[in-house]
């Protein structure tokens, strides 16, 4: 079972990068399966390269400190 609290730990440092490009990510859900839900903001939300943030950046991450998240999606 992944840990709400373990993914929030994680989400403050990718965060961190976000926000100096004037975007960011909030946790909407994360579900028993492993999956955990995103919400862009900011500059993220409708950026053409929103796709690639959520996937090679918030994912990535996730998945590297917490290995049983099985995916990101954006909500």
């Amino acid at each position: 079972m992944v840990s709400r609290e373990d993914v929030v730990k994680v989400l403050d440092d990718v965060r961190t990068s976000l926000q100096m490009h004037g975007g960011d990510v909030k946790l909407v859900d994360v579900t028993e399966d492993g999956t955990v839900k995103v919400e862009l903001q900011g500059a993220c939300q409708g950026c053409p390269m929103a796709t690639m943030t959520i996937k090679q950046g918030v994912e990535a991450r996730l998945k590297k400190e917490i290995p049983d998240i099985k995916q990101v999606e954006a909500v």
